[in-house]
């Protein structure tokens, strides 16, 4: 894992977002094991060969977790975005569905 990647986590102003920003890491890895991490537009990325699968994007109060490559992609209400990427808004208290977004995640990136 890339030391800019847990810095900026570990910085994040809010327990609860640290948390969370951490548990989608995690899950990020076991979904893609060869996946590549890195912090780019202020933002943590994870490319696999080379190309965008996913980023976690914080802001005040929530935390973004974005699913790229997701053309085709059938997802569950509360995600946003256009056909090529989606985000769902994971707020404090909520409870996101971890299984799914790897799910999710593994069949966005399948054919990266």
């Amino acid at each position: 894992m890339n030391h800019e990647v847990t810095s900026f986590i570990e910085s994040l102003n809010q327990p609860w977002q640290v948390k969370v920003s951490n548990q989608l890491r995690q899950m990020v890895h076991e979904s893609i094991p060869e996946v590549e991490e890195r912090i780019q537009y202020k933002k943590p990325h994870f490319l696999k060969n080379g190309h965008y699968a996913a980023v976690i994007s914080p802001s005040k109060d929530a935390i973004a977790f974005m699913i790229m490559n997701a053309n085709g992609l059938e997802v569950p209400k509360g995600f946003d975005g256009p056909a090529e990427r989606k985000w769902l808004k994971i707020r404090e208290g909520d409870s996101p569905d971890y299984n799914m977004l790897a799910r999710l995640l593994v069949q966005a990136s399948s054919s990266l």
